[in-house]
């Protein structure tokens, strides 16, 4: 997959000028050895700063070193009680996301020359973080270990890849939101907030494009592409040419048009007039595009291709948009899924949408027409449409979205797909998240959220979490757990 960042994270240590200098920085070294250890072969090499900080001077310095080393991520290790104003300007000066950790004392044994404060450091760290309004990310616990810090770099990587590609992320949308879809509308002010760019286009240049693409010699090697992707279920072939040219008419409009940045996202339309225009339903182009890194949305959800972006990084893996859609009936519950997992029916749902789920997270796939859009128009110009039921496994379900009122918000919540047939049609698959039903109503339809939700394939509910405790996301949904009351639920049977 491309069009994502690529971390390059630096470790700078700290030290107050009172305490010794060599404390902090074998600290450090120990952190970086015990990183490279247990990580560097998985996630990549840290840059080792040679300029331990004392003051403004070290602090630029030190920044200099950073940014020739190419850095675009950074950790700053108290490794004592380290010096508030210079430790928080690096991060101010730095730009970009940065985490603060600390030192646990090392023994009994050394509690006089070689005790650090740290633990009582990170206090003004923070205070000081909040004075001058910089974000930066602290971890549940920050003071640990050599090992307990290389852990807490680990989880912060995930992190830090996510908010520099939201910093260098273009949105290109086509067309208004479908008019009987205004709950995929929202305002745009907050994707500036995050750092994220917006181009929004007529469907009708979109077409134009199309247009001069007929003929493209790219296309046959498309083609053939698509044809050895979907195999047996290649059940539409005349369709794969019209679909291959709408493939490279996006690719070359995001070549085009992310101008500055480094990263894209697309929020298409594909109804009402699409498909008769066209001649083609958009859904199996937009999962080939996703596979790629380039995550699709349908229905010019812009919130929505902004999760599908946030977990592709994170992830590092093909993620989906579905709608949070239909209950599962209660005699297929019974007859597949009571007894065999660990669910009630409440807990239970099916996640569909007509066909834009990448071939890889399908357990089987068919190219076929869009059911729900043959009821009112010609089979003919409805087809392009991946089915198959989704690959059982664990899930993480999210969205980061913005309120009418330009507020964000957000929720993340665990579950998995299971290996439960669907008999049903589209790219599908049934759903269970422990206390569904409660989420359900408490957080999804109490919180106005759309029927779209982002879908990563594993489980990211904790690196979601604290990626947008650190964008400044204050009100954070989550499925809690049984004996756990809502804000709104009812206490009373």
């Amino acid at each position: 997959m491309n069009n994502m960042p690529v971390l390059k994270l630096g470790i700078v240590s700290v030290s107050r000028d009172c305490f010794p200098m060599t404390l902090s920085e074998s600290r450090r070294q120990r952190v970086v050895a015990a990183y490279r250890e247990r990580y560097a072969a998985d996630m990549g090499d840290i840059y080792e700063c040679p300029t331990c900080i004392e003051n403004e001077i070290h602090m630029r310095k030190a920044l200099a070193q950073l940014k020739e080393a190419g850095c675009n991520a950074l950790v700053v290790y108290l490794g004592n009680f380290g010096p508030e104003s210079p430790e928080t300007l690096l991060a101010k000066e730095f730009g970009g996301p940065a985490m603060f950790i600390a030192a646990a004392e090392e023994s009994g044994n050394n509690l006089v020359q070689g005790r650090g404060d740290a633990y009582c450091g990170m206090l003004n760290a923070s205070y000081n973080l909040k004075l001058r309004n910089i974000r930066a990310y602290i971890p549940e616990y920050p003071v640990g270990t050599a090992e307990e810090c290389a852990d807490m770099i680990a989880q912060f990587m995930p992190v830090a890849r996510a908010v520099v590609g939201l910093n260098s992320l273009k949105i290109i949308s086509f067309g208004p939101r479908p008019q009987d879809f205004i709950a995929c509308n929202a305002p745009i002010k907050q994707l500036y907030n995050l750092g994220v760019e917006i181009e929004e286009n007529s469907e009708l240049d979109l077409f134009e494009s199309y247009n001069r693409h007929a003929g493209d010699p790219r296309i046959p090697a498309v083609v053939k592409e698509m044809e050895e992707e979907l195999g047996t279920g290649n059940k539409k072939p005349k369709i794969l040419p019209k679909l291959a040219q709408y493939e490279i008419t996006l690719l070359d409009w995001v070549e085009a048009h992310k101008g500055s940045r480094d990263y894209v996202a697309i929020a298409g339309k594909c109804w009402p007039a699409f498909q008769t225009q066209f001649g083609f339903v958009p859904c199996y182009v937009n999962s080939r595009l996703t596979a790629k890194g380039i995550p699709v949305s349908c229905e010019v959800d812009i919130y929505g291709a902004l999760s599908e972006f946030i977990g592709t990084v994170i992830s590092q893996d093909t993620v989906t948009l579905l709608d949070i859609n239909n209950s599962v009936p209660r005699d297929l519950f019974e007859e597949d899924i009571k007894g065999r997992y660990p669910y009630e029916l409440k807990d239970t749902f099916m996640g569909f949408h007509c066909g834009n789920t990448a071939a890889g997270k399908l357990s089987f796939c068919e190219m076929k027409y869009q059911m729900i859009m043959a009821r009112s128009l010609p089979e003919e110009c409805t087809q392009g449409t991946l089915e198959g039921d989704i690959v059982p496994g664990n899930v993480t379900v999210f969205r980061l979205q913005s309120t009418a009122d330009a507020q964000l918000k957000a929720y993340v919540a665990e579950g998995e797909v299971l290996p439960v047939a669907t008999r049903s049609f589209g790219a599908i698959g049934i759903f269970a998240i422990p206390q569904m039903g409660r989420f359900y109503r408490h957080v999804l339809i109490e919180k106005n959220y759309p029927h779209h939700a982002a879908v990563a394939f594993g489980r990211f509910g904790k690196t979601l979490f604290e990626l947008f405790k650190y964008l400044g996301v204050e009100d954070i949904g989550f499925n809690q757990p049984a004996g756990m009351l809502y804000k709104t639920e009812n206490p009373f049977e």
